[in-house]
């Protein structure tokens, strides 16, 4: 029996299939089974839900959210926030939605799924836009002179409050190492994931020290501990000196000469906050030093400790050949800071000022603008060499 035939076949049974009882059902079973070959129940598929198991609808539950409604407005913060991960994404859309309803009209239905979506529901409402955008070395030279006096970290610090820090810095010297170009000092909180970060030209132990004493200024917490990779623009007796003649010195330490998972945190911030924003370009243009620390220090330290949350390992154990992590509720710095109890009033009072002041779209626009302006100088550098 030819596929067209069948379905008018089935077609005709169909209609006394519905209607008649249960015996005369079994008859029209039997009939089909054997004018077709198909087993009873197959058959019973294709005379209930349509001609040859057609499903009259859809298979699975109701689609909850609508990609043609949501993407909007999803895309827009999505692309604003550099692209976070689903989960930190789900933290980041409370902050950052107000603003967006402030210059975007938005229908009540269209908030509550964007508020109430999964991680896992935005990474797949996203997923087909991945490859539409695509996100935008190390050279450490080290500084044995003085790893005797600066102890390796041995145990894990206090993480239960700020002030216990991690510090490396990023070359951006293009694909070679030859002659001078800028380097990012990069200061990141273990407990709050708050981070700063600084230009200097060639990394020199005195620029560095120079940097450090200003970014220590804008944090809002004392340095209890500093940890930081073998690289002589970190070992040295300016920095020494720096954290240990103080009323309360500094616990200065040092990671494992190749284990930079010792650096975990500050290495993840090395992408986030320095990679992702100026990529692997060769600045060589000292001017750019200034222009670089304007944008560091004000609309870019603002938009990651204000309004970025970041992701904090709850847990970590081996299950036979994997490793099972699981994580705190994605937070940004600012959160985390204000519960603390080592920070005092005023300075939490600063901080949500800070905080009521500011709007994340705006410092976007900001951040892009001078970023135009850095590559702008960049390639006429370029051109006049």
């Amino acid at each position: 029996m030819g596929q067209l035939t069948m379905q008018i076949y089935t077609k005709s049974l169909k209609g006394r299939y519905l209607k008649d009882n249960r015996k005369v059902k079994s008859k029209i079973l039997d009939e089909f089974c054997a004018a077709s070959g198909y087993n009873r129940k197959s058959a019973i598929r294709m005379l209930t839900r349509g001609l040859l198991g057609a499903r009259d609808k859809p298979a699975g539950r109701k689609k909850e959210y609508e990609p043609r409604l949501l993407l909007p407005p999803l895309k827009f913060i999505w692309l604003a926030t550099d692209q976070m991960c689903g989960p930190r994404l789900k933290a980041a859309i409370p902050l950052w939605l107000p603003f967006y309803e402030m210059k975007h009209a938005i229908s009540p239905e269209v908030k509550h799924q964007l508020l109430s979506a999964s991680a896992r529901t935005l990474d797949r409402l996203l997923n087909p836009l991945k490859h539409r955008y695509p996100k935008r070395f190390s050279g450490t030279k080290p500084g044995s002179l003085l790893k005797s006096q600066i102890a390796v970290k041995t145990q894990q610090w206090n993480e239960k409050q700020p002030g216990y820090v991690e510090a490396d810095t990023v070359a951006h010297c293009g694909t070679s190492l030859l002659g001078s170009f800028i380097c990012s000092i990069t200061l990141t909180d273990i407990y709050s994931g708050w981070t700063e970060n600084a230009a200097v030209w060639n990394k020199g132990a005195h620029g560095v020290l120079q940097q450090i004493e200003k970014i220590e200024k804008r944090l809002p917490f004392s340095i209890l501990g500093f940890d930081s990779d073998n690289g002589s623009e970190f070992l040295n007796y300016h920095l020494l000196r720096y954290f240990n003649e103080r009323n309360k010195p500094v616990q200065f330490t040092r990671l494992r000469p190749y284990h930079k998972g010792d650096n975990a945190h500050v290495e993840q911030k090395n992408w986030t906050h320095v990679r992702q924003l100026f990529g692997y370009y060769r600045l060589e243009n000292p001017d750019l030093v200034e222009l670089m620390n304007v944008l560091y220090q004000n609309e870019f330290a603002l938009l990651h400790n204000y309004f970025c949350p970041v992701m904090k390992l709850k847990d970590k154990a081996r299950v036979g050949s994997k490793i099972i992590k699981k994580y705190n509720e994605p937070q940004i710095p600012y959160q985390r800071l204000m519960p603390c109890e080592e920070i005092d009033d005023l300075q939490k009072e600063k901080l949500k000022k800070i905080y009521q002041s500011l709007n994340p779209f705006d410092l976007k626009e900001a951040i892009e603008r001078k970023l135009k302006h850095i590559f702008r100088n960049v390639d006429l550098y370029s051109r006049k060499k």
